[in-house]
C-alpha cells in the first residue's frame, strides 16, 4: 500500500580503496565500540566492517555490513558470512556507531588515519508505506488460501450461533 513521500537521511560510508594500506584499525575500533560493556573487550571477529585483501590486485577492500551486505551472500569472495555473532551466529549489521549522544561519523570513519573511509548523510524522498493491520493481514492470508466466499460463510455461520 503506497503512502505519503517523506524525507529520510540515508547514512553511508563512502570507501577509498586506493587509500586502504589494510591496517585493520576500523576492525578493531568496531569490536570495541560494539563490546559490552563499551571498550571491555576487542574481537574483530564481532567487527561491522572487515577488511579483504585481493592478493592478485595487491589491494584492500573495506567492506561494511550495510543494508545492501547481507550476512550470509555468497559472492565471489564470500567474505559477507564473516558478519556473523561469533557465540550466537546472528547477523551482524552497521548501526553507524549509534549511540546516546550521537556521534559526529562511526569510530572506523573516525579512527581511519588515511581517510580511506569517508562518512555521508543524504537526504532521500521516499514513499512511506502503509502497514496493513494484523487482522487484515490474517483475514487476506485466509482469503489466499480458503477463498474470501469461505471465509465470509464461516463468518455469517459464526454470527448466528452468537
Amino acid at each position: 500500500m503506497k503512502g505519503e513521500k517523506k524525507k529520510k537521511i540515508v547514512k553511508s560510508i563512502k570507501v577509498d580503496v586506493d587509500k586502504c594500506n589494510g591496517c585493520r584499525a576500523c576492525e578493531v575500533i568496531c569490536s570495541a565500540f560494539h563490546a559490552t560493556p563499551k571498550y571491555s573487550s576487542n574481537n574483530p571477529a564481532r567487527s561491522r566492517i572487515r577488511v579483504i585483501h585481493e592478493p592478485l590486485k595487491d589491494i584492500y577492500i573495506p567492506v561494511y555490513a550495510g543494508e545492501y551486505t547481507p550476512a550470509e551472500c555468497a559472492g565471489r569472495d564470500k567474505s559477507r558470512d564473516l558478519f556473523k555473532e561469533p557465540d550466537s551466529g546472528l547477523p551482524l549489521t552497521c548501526d553507524m556507531c549509534e549511540s546516546d549522544p550521537d556521534l559526529e561519523e562511526p569510530m572506523c570513519v573516525k579512527w581511519c588515519l588515511v581517510d580511506a573511509l569517508t562518512y555521508e548523510e543524504r537526504e532521500e524522498e521516499i514513499e512511506e508505506e502503509v502497514k496493513p493491520e494484523k487482522l487484515e493481514t490474517g483475514l487476506e492470508s485466509l482469503a489466499n488460501e480458503y477463498g474470501l466466499q469461505k471465509i465470509i460463510d464461516t463468518i455469517a455461520r459464526m454470527s448466528k450461533k452468537g
